[in-house]
């Protein structure tokens, strides 16, 4: 690195069975999509698609991450959280 200051971050992606976690080192100016092709190991995550947040805020690629902030890879909700509760209110209703 040329000389300027440099950030470690944290790229995580996680699965019902497993969390990949990966830190990396990069320039003071480096952005989000810079620390995920630096991250980059395949297994399957979806790198260049999926979502992204910052200690679960979302951002956009470009936005320029502070030093030690972990960076996610944000999978998609398998189910609404609204209609989930609904449901669950739904089916406690009607046990009683």
């Amino acid at each position: 690195m040329s000389g300027a200051p440099a950030k470690r971050c944290t790229v995580v992606y996680a699965t019902p069975e497993r969390q990949y976690t990966r830190t990396v080192e990069l320039p003071a100016t480096a952005t989000v999509q810079e620390a995920l092709v630096s991250a980059c190991c395949g297994a399957g995550i979806p790198w260049e698609s999926a979502a992204i947040g910052i200690f679960g805020e979302p951002v956009e690629r470009e936005h320029v991450p502070r030093d030690g902030d972990r960076i996610e890879i944000l999978r998609p909700l398998q189910q609404d959280p609204k209609l989930a509760r609904r449901e669950r209110a739904r089916r406690q209703r009607s046990r009683r």
